[in-house]
């Protein structure tokens, strides 16, 4: 049986409010933004230091220095909410992000190649997805404002562009084995990027109403809306992961 969490009824409108609030709700927000903000930078790092190195051809290479563009463009809002609470960030943008301390980037460092890079942009930004969609309505309102338009769009383009690069590898076999290459060695990794199932600050962040859903169940939700569109891909999820994680 579940073990039930409630989730939080809290509305926060502004900065004002934000510090009235107990200790607790102030350090989990703060350290929510800090870690979507570094995330933001991280992404932009991923496309010009790692994926624009190995893009095949002129339009992919540009295609990258866009999504770069767009991710350097949801940091700077989220650092003006982050600012509004006395929050300073202008020293993430002289870190390299290696040096970052809440945000991991060590699945992304580690792709090999195009169709790695497909994969992860499909599902790994899907997962990063899932997580704005929670954002969105979470209690504090100048956080969630900034997911409403922009960033929420930009994200699913990012996905809709490594839907593209598999969907056409899924076109003739050899590029297709590619590919499932690629989703057997990263599966496990991105369901990874849900977090822990029992993690506590998970419960937390649900309790205080930043988010809806704990890791676990958003975890199982990504997979049911992912696994059939693979599977129409003539791609196969590993059975062994998918398990695991089930």
């Amino acid at each position: 049986m579940k073990e039930p969490v409630e989730i939080g009824r809290h509305e926060v409108s502004s900065p004002e409010e934000f510090f009235k609030m107990p200790d607790e709700y102030r350090a989990l927000a703060s350290h929510l933004m800090l870690v979507h903000a570094e995330g933001e930078l991280t992404g932009a790092d991923d496309y010009t230091q790692i994926f624009y190195k190995i893009a095949p051809n002129a339009y992919e290479k540009l295609i990258c220095c866009e999504r770069a563009a767009e991710e350097i463009q949801h940091f700077e809002l989220t650092a003006k909410v982050l600012s509004d609470i006395n929050i300073d960030t202008h020293h993430m943008l002289s870190q390299h992000f290696a040096e970052r301390p809440y945000y991991s980037n060590e699945l992304v460092t580690g792709v090999k190649n195009w169709m790695e890079r497909g994969i992860f942009s499909y599902l790994g930004e899907s997962v990063v997805l899932e997580h704005l969609l929670e954002f969105k309505d979470c209690s504090y309102k100048p956080f969630a404002k900034i997911f409403e338009d922009q960033i929420i769009r930009d994200e699913h383009v990012h996905v809709a562009h490594g839907f593209r690069i598999i969907r056409e590898a899924s076109l003739n076999a050899e590029s297709r084995e590619q590919a499932q290459q690629a989703l057997d060695r990263l599966w496990p990794h991105i369901l990874g990027l849900f977090g822990h199932e029992k993690s506590q600050r998970s419960r937390a962040y649900v309790k205080w109403g930043f988010r809806k859903t704990l890791n676990g169940e958003l975890r199982e939700n990504f997979k049911k809306k992912t696994i059939p569109k693979l599977t129409a891909l003539g791609l196969t999820v590993p059975h062994q992961e998918a398990e695991v994680c089930a």
